[in-house]
């Protein structure tokens, strides 16, 4: 059992994590170190951090539903199908994943988003001014999308607004509403396979669960008003103090 200052920690990184994920994503990047702190094992603090920031991602989903275009082309209703299932395979590689195993594993995920946030604007602008892709080969980024978001999730936000940006020329504001949806998406695919296989605490989850509903909505909010620029340069440092601390804990 947790005690009050252990829920307060959950409730509040929920918080924190649901409004990451509707601003720019990275919301991982705020719950998973607090159940870690809590004492869970990385596998079983990354499935509960997925389902507690489910709902959360929901109601941002929502609060920008009147946003929802296709991408390149693409059918939302495809788009989200397809992450679907990805979400389902990435999930069940988690759970047969060993603990340590995923503890090697997570610097280097961190890292991979990390990179794409840092270099992903200028990788599109520099593919986009020599070559032109097709819709085949953003169903295949959706799917592979799809299994990182069921596996782990942290910076799938991140990622899949530097690989739209990528493939179909959109701008990162433009992304906002289907970025949160496939977000919600693949986290409601993991759900299904991480509460299955009793990989959820669920004394964590729910105070997580209910600061990511309300970190959601606000997130969308403030996400109306502010510009791309401070939620870029906010969201850059949580990833890089994130990822440094991962390294130091797998590898020191």
């Amino acid at each position: 059992m947790l005690d009050l200052s252990d829920l307060i920690l959950a409730a509040v990184a929920g918080t924190l994590g649901g409004a990451m994920n509707a601003l720019a994503g990275g919301g991982t990047f705020a719950t998973l170190p607090a159940l870690i702190a809590l004492g869970l094992p990385s596998n079983i603090a990354n499935a509960t951090s997925n389902v507690a920031l489910l709902p959360g991602a929901g109601a941002s989903a929502w609060a920008y539903r009147d946003e929802l275009a296709p991408v390149g082309g693409m059918p939302v209703r495809v788009l989200a199908g397809i992450t679907f299932a990805g979400g389902l395979v990435g999930s069940t590689l988690l759970v047969l994943t060993p603990t340590r195993a995923f503890d090697l594993i997570i610097p280097w995920l961190l890292l991979f988003a990390l990179v794409v946030m840092l270099f992903g604007k200028r990788a599109s602008d520099w593919l986009h001014a020599r070559v032109t892709i097709g819709p085949r080969t953003l169903v295949t980024a959706q799917s592979l999308l799809g299994v990182y978001g069921g596996y782990f999730g942290g910076g799938v936000g991140l990622i899949t607004t530097a690989v739209y940006g990528l493939l179909a020329a959109a701008d990162p504001r433009s992304l906002f509403s289907i970025r949160t949806l496939m977000l919600a998406v693949a986290n409601f695919a993991a759900a299904f396979i991480f509460i299955g296989m009793g990989m959820v605490r669920w004394t964590a989850c729910l105070p997580m669960l209910l600061g990511g509903i309300l970190g959601g909505w606000l997130g969308a909010w403030v996400g109306k008003k502010l510009s791309h620029r401070l939620v870029r340069i906010w969201t850059l440092l949580v990833t890089a103090g994130t990822t440094i601390v991962f390294f130091m804990r797998a590898y020191g």
